[in-house]
């Protein structure tokens, strides 16, 4: 048996999809286990760019089982386009398995989740407004529609039915539009008709690959401080990226995880709202943000930029269960005197290690740094961790020694080939 659970262990943004798309190529099966089309994974490989925003990254490999579990919410209308899209490129010959237990986000998800945004005014959380936080609030009050509902025309007009006369009246009460059954029933019936060859137990399907010894490969969406459970509540996501959630989201056992891959980037960025200890706002910040592209995948809006946190990052490794680390778009820092890295925080005077669960201290902590040598050379074309320069390296040490965790993989830019291995961990 081999599964690895690749996890953000930021605020979303890391480089999960090239590390999984890269992972992908030794893998058997790939599971996209939590989270909707809010969360995106750009990848490059052979000259081209591919952004996926629900479809797992194993996609473009025809051998590999991709598996969309129950801890997903799915928009049938984007993932028919984002398939349809692939296709266009040249992506044919797939594997796409789809859990009937996975639920379904519908267009009054979206209405609901610009209405309530809005609302908040100045204590927004910066969503994307494409339906996610409502369809996973509908899971949780039991009035959701799910995979198995939508392709079976009888039971979804019976789900649809008793959503609309509980979601009508919230629409009426937010001052936004009503819908009818009509405009939406046939539209999405014909979307089921299009999923249903794709949907099956995938529970039953992971068991099945897990016992023969297939090769099983966990994507992650979003980060770990982006947890609705761990991260900076309320400005976090709707699910759990973390490790833990893996079993849950993907109905296997806990026992069938065997080690857990934490994806950084060589330095921190978010999207949205929220409390950010490292962020900087001066010409550094402009300039890694350019080298980086940090703009969203889905969204296109400036990521926030920042210092590598380790407290966050170990608050991240301990409850994700984090085993080794990738750090990522290393070569964006190239070109820098100095760099620092975050070690501790400083509240109310106080040295801490972790991070508070109450925002209004979080937001006033302050970085305690430990300041590193940068370096000139362009390590975009390195092969190996020997070439790398003197303080790169440093910079890579001071990292395991303040995480405690290993780094096995690094990338020095965009493409597959652009990705060293340290350590054989799948």
């Amino acid at each position: 048996m081999s599964t690895l659970v690749i996890v953000g262990s930021q605020w979303g943004d890391e480089g999960k999809g090239k590390i999984t798309d890269y992972m992908a190529q030794e893998a058997d099966v790939v599971v996209r286990s939590q989270g909707g089309n809010n969360a995106g994974h750009t990848i490059n490989f052979d000259g081209k760019k591919f952004a996926l925003r629900s479809i797992p990254s194993g996609i473009f490999h025809s051998n590999i089982k991709n598996v969309m579990a129950n801890g997903m919410v799915i928009d049938p209308k984007q993932m028919l386009e984002e398939l349809r899209s692939l296709e266009e490129r040249g992506i044919l010959n797939y594997q796409l398995y789809i859990s009937g237990r996975a639920h379904v986000v519908m267009p009054y998800h979206q209405r609901l989740d610009g209405a309530y945004e809005n609302l908040k005014k100045e204590n927004k959380i910066g969503t994307t407004k494409r339906g996610i936080g409502p369809c996973y609030a509908d899971k949780a009050n039991r009035i959701g529609i799910r995979i198995a509902d939508l392709i079976d025309p009888e039971s979804f007009s019976i789900a649809l039915k008793n959503a609309l006369e509980i979601k009508n009246k919230e629409l009426k009460m937010l001052g936004e539009k009503e819908y009818t059954f009509d405009e939406i029933y046939e539209e999405y019936v014909e979307y089921g008709k299009k999923l249903k060859p794709f949907v099956c137990d995938t529970s039953l399907l992971l068991e099945e690959e897990i016992e023969k010894g297939a090769k099983v490969l966990f994507e992650g969406a979003q980060g770990v401080m982006l947890c609705l459970d761990h991260g900076t509540y309320p400005y976090v996501t709707s699910s759990s990226p973390t490790g833990a959630s893996v079993p849950l989201n993907a109905g296997i056992a806990p026992q069938n995880i065997e080690s857990v891959l934490g994806i950084c980037k060589a330095y921190t960025t978010r999207v949205g709202e929220g409390p950010f200890p490292t962020e900087i706002h001066d010409e550094l910040a402009d300039y890694i943000r350019e080298r980086g592209h940090e703009y969203g995948t889905v969204t296109k809006r400036p990521r926030r930029v920042g210092y590598l946190d380790c407290v966050a990052l170990n608050y991240a490794r301990r409850v994700s269960g984090i085993n080794y680390l990738a750090l990522m778009l290393f070569d964006v820092l190239s070109g820098l005197d100095k760099i620092k890295i975050c070690y501790a925080y400083e509240l109310d005077g106080k040295e801490i290690y972790t991070v508070p669960a109450n925002l209004k201290e979080y937001y006033r902590c302050k970085p305690l740094y430990v300041e590193m040598d940068g370096w000139k050379e362009d390590i975009t074309k390195v092969q190996s961790y020997d070439e790398l320069p003197q303080a790169a390296k440093a910079y890579m040490k001071k990292i395991e020694e303040l995480t405690k965790t290993e780094i096995a993989i690094f990338s020095v830019g965009p493409d597959r080939h652009q990705t060293i291995r340290l350590k054989d961990i799948f």
